[in-house]
This record gives structure tokens, C-alpha cells and sequence, in this order.
């Protein structure tokens, strides 16, 4: 009998996930909530046609109660395009990302939607859904020093 894979497991190690399916794409959404970065750490590779983030992550698999922050690479591949709404591209904008869902289109393709507190969104045109997150560095306290709160 085999024992499925815990987030304990992985506690220490750094993530690299891969997001196939809209079910994938809700844990990686589960995991980057709450993840913030500047407004010029975004890509767009045309040749490439990867769109890619490097944001701070809260380490949700560590518990609220492990103030916890990540840096890690969100890409998006297959992108025909990109369009944003609401988002400041420069180094003295934080950014806050609330989630990431697929929009399906046509034979696969669809929309890659990243919601931004305050109104903001980017919004990933792609081929096909294929999405990644990988840690980068190592993890370091949070400034705030405390989990990333919600009211209800």
C-alpha cells in the first residue's frame, strides 16, 4: 500500500510544481496567494512564448503560524499574449496576487487570469494551459513577521 504525498514532506525542500489542468492550477493558486513582487519583475518572451513573475511567496505549505516568504519563478508557457488591467510596471510598485485561474477556450486554449489586489488583473492568452512554480531561493523570515490576514 502506498501513503499519498504530504505538504510535511516537502516542508523543506523548495517547490516545483506544474499545472496541466485547471485542478493543478487551483493548488498552485492556493500557493501563491498572498504573493507580492514589483511591478517591473514581469516578462514577456515572445521567442520563448513564456510569460514569467518572479514574486515573494508566503510558504503557505509551512503554516500560518511559520512566517515564511519565498522568492519564486509563476511562467506561464504557450502565451500568444498578454493583456493587464489595473497594474503600475515599475520597481516602486508592489503588486499583491490574490489568484490564478484558467478561463478555457477552444481545443485546449484559453485564458490564464492572475487577480491583483486592488482591482488589478493579467490576463495570459495561451495555447494551451501549462503553468510552473519554482522556488528560487532560500526561504527567509517575512518582514511583517506574521501569516498574510483576510477579513471575512
Amino acid at each position: 500500500m502506498t501513503n499519498d504525498a504530504r505538504f510535511e514532506d516537502g516542508a523543506e525542500k523548495p517547490l516545483r510544481l506544474k499545472a496541466l489542468d485547471a485542478d493543478d492550477l487551483q493548488v498552485i493558486s492556493a500557493l501563491v496567494q498572498d504573493a507580492v513582487f514589483p511591478g517591473n519583475e514581469m516578462r514577456l518572451q515572445r521567442s520563448a512564448r513564456r510569460f514569467a513573475i518572479l514574486l515573494n511567496r508566503f510558504r503557505w505549505e509551512r503554516g500560518a503560524r511559520t512566517a515564511e516568504r519565498v522568492q519564486s519563478v509563476l511562467a506561464i508557457e504557450d502565451v500568444l499574449g498578454v493583456q493587464t488591467q489595473g497594474v503600475v510596471r515599475d520597481a516602486d510598485t508592489v503588486l499583491s496576487l490574490l489568484s490564478v485561474a484558467f478561463e478555457a477556450g477552444e481545443d485546449g486554449a484559453g485564458r490564464v487570469v492572475l487577480t491583483l489586489a486592488g482591482d488589478g488583473a493579467i490576463a495570459a492568452s495561451v495555447e494551451a494551459l501549462e503553468v510552473t512554480l519554482q522556488d528560487v531561493t532560500r526561504p527567509y523570515t517575512a518582514p511583517s513577521g506574521k501569516a498574510p490576514r483576510h477579513s471575512e
